[in-house]
Protein backbone atom coordinates (compact mmCIF):
# COMPACT_ATOMS: atom_id res chain seq x y z
CA UNK A 1 0.00 0.00 0.00
CA UNK A 2 1.18 3.42 -0.79
CA UNK A 3 1.16 6.70 1.36
CA UNK A 4 2.37 10.15 0.92
CA UNK A 5 3.24 12.48 3.68
CA UNK A 6 3.60 16.49 2.68
CA UNK A 7 5.39 18.83 4.81
CA UNK A 8 7.19 22.00 3.89
CA UNK A 9 3.93 24.04 3.81
CA UNK A 10 2.84 27.15 5.50
CA UNK A 11 2.72 31.32 5.82
CA UNK A 12 5.49 33.19 3.59
CA UNK A 13 5.32 36.85 1.78
CA UNK A 14 5.06 37.38 -1.74
CA UNK A 15 8.21 36.87 -3.18
CA UNK A 16 9.39 34.48 -1.16
CA UNK A 17 10.02 30.59 -1.18
CA UNK A 18 9.14 27.38 0.18
CA UNK A 19 9.95 23.71 -0.35
CA UNK A 20 7.52 20.91 -0.24
CA UNK A 21 8.42 17.97 0.55
CA UNK A 22 6.27 14.57 -0.03
CA UNK A 23 7.77 10.76 1.17
CA UNK A 24 6.66 7.95 -0.19
CA UNK A 25 6.31 4.75 1.40
CA UNK A 26 5.22 1.55 0.12
CA UNK A 27 6.84 -0.58 -2.79
CA UNK A 28 9.40 0.33 -5.00
CA UNK A 29 9.71 4.07 -5.14
CA UNK A 30 11.22 4.21 -8.74
CA UNK A 31 8.49 2.53 -9.96
CA UNK A 32 6.35 5.54 -9.92
CA UNK A 33 5.63 8.85 -11.76
CA UNK A 34 5.40 11.14 -8.83
CA UNK A 35 2.99 14.75 -9.72
CA UNK A 36 1.99 18.06 -7.71
CA UNK A 37 -1.31 19.46 -7.61
CA UNK A 38 -3.03 22.54 -5.87
CA UNK A 39 -6.27 23.17 -5.19
CA UNK A 40 -8.13 25.89 -3.84
CA UNK A 41 -12.24 25.92 -2.24
CA UNK A 42 -14.62 25.57 -4.75
CA UNK A 43 -12.14 24.65 -7.30
CA UNK A 44 -10.87 21.62 -8.96
CA UNK A 45 -7.61 20.36 -8.19
CA UNK A 46 -4.92 21.83 -10.59
CA UNK A 47 -1.88 20.72 -11.80
CA UNK A 48 1.08 22.20 -11.05
CA UNK A 49 4.44 19.54 -12.34
CA UNK A 50 5.15 16.39 -12.62
CA UNK A 51 8.14 14.47 -12.86
CA UNK A 52 8.81 10.66 -14.27
CA UNK A 53 9.98 7.37 -12.67
CA UNK A 54 14.15 8.41 -12.89
CA UNK A 55 13.46 12.04 -12.99
CA UNK A 56 14.91 12.66 -16.32
CA UNK A 57 11.69 14.28 -17.46
CA UNK A 58 10.04 17.03 -15.95
CA UNK A 59 6.26 18.79 -16.81
CA UNK A 60 4.91 22.01 -15.35
CA UNK A 61 1.96 23.90 -15.31
CA UNK A 62 2.52 27.11 -17.22
CA UNK A 63 1.86 29.33 -13.81
CA UNK A 64 4.70 27.44 -12.26
CA UNK A 65 7.37 27.48 -15.11
CA UNK A 66 10.55 29.67 -14.24
CA UNK A 67 9.16 29.58 -10.76
CA UNK A 68 9.14 25.70 -9.40
CA UNK A 69 11.35 23.25 -9.32
CA UNK A 70 10.12 19.29 -9.04
CA UNK A 71 13.02 16.60 -8.22
CA UNK A 72 12.97 13.82 -6.98
CA UNK A 73 15.90 11.25 -4.61
CA UNK A 74 15.05 8.13 -5.29
CA UNK A 75 17.78 6.83 -2.41
CA UNK A 76 15.25 8.91 0.06
CA UNK A 77 12.02 8.17 -1.61
CA UNK A 78 11.32 11.65 -1.35
CA UNK A 79 10.05 14.48 -3.94
CA UNK A 80 10.32 17.94 -3.60
CA UNK A 81 8.44 20.95 -4.99
CA UNK A 82 10.98 24.15 -4.82
CA UNK A 83 8.85 27.27 -5.25
CA UNK A 84 10.48 30.59 -5.77
CA UNK A 85 8.95 34.40 -6.38
CA UNK A 86 5.74 33.09 -4.54
CA UNK A 87 2.54 34.89 -5.58
CA UNK A 88 -0.99 35.32 -3.36
CA UNK A 89 -2.26 33.37 -6.52
CA UNK A 90 -0.04 30.27 -5.45
CA UNK A 91 -1.89 30.12 -1.86
CA UNK A 92 -3.85 26.82 -2.44
CA UNK A 93 -3.16 23.18 -0.54
CA UNK A 94 -0.89 21.15 -1.92
CA UNK A 95 -1.15 17.56 -3.21
CA UNK A 96 1.69 14.94 -3.44
CA UNK A 97 0.33 11.92 -6.32
CA UNK A 98 1.88 8.96 -7.31
CA UNK A 99 1.01 7.01 -10.42
CA UNK A 100 3.01 3.60 -11.18
CA UNK A 101 1.56 2.90 -15.27
CA UNK A 102 3.56 3.15 -18.07
CA UNK A 103 1.13 5.09 -20.00
CA UNK A 104 1.24 8.87 -17.64
CA UNK A 105 -1.15 11.28 -18.33
CA UNK A 106 1.02 13.37 -16.33
CA UNK A 107 -1.39 16.35 -16.20
CA UNK A 108 -4.32 14.70 -15.18
CA UNK A 109 -5.64 14.39 -11.93
CA UNK A 110 -7.44 11.03 -12.30
CA UNK A 111 -4.59 9.55 -13.88
CA UNK A 112 -2.89 9.02 -10.59
CA UNK A 113 -3.87 6.47 -8.22
CA UNK A 114 -2.71 7.67 -4.72
CA UNK A 115 -2.65 11.06 -3.00
CA UNK A 116 -1.30 12.55 -0.11
CA UNK A 117 -3.29 14.48 2.53
CA UNK A 118 -2.28 17.83 1.29
CA UNK A 119 0.31 20.74 2.43
CA UNK A 120 -1.14 24.41 3.21
CA UNK A 121 0.50 26.74 1.32
CA UNK A 122 -0.60 30.65 2.12
CA UNK A 123 1.24 33.77 0.18
CA UNK A 124 0.59 37.05 1.86
CA UNK A 125 0.56 40.20 -0.35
Amino acid sequence: QVQLVESGGGLVQAGGSLRLSCLFSGPTFSNYAMGWFRQTPGKEREFVAGISWTGSDTYYADSAKGRFTISRDNTKDTVYLQMNRLKPEDTAAYYCTAEEDDDWDYSNATAYDYWGQGTQVTVSS
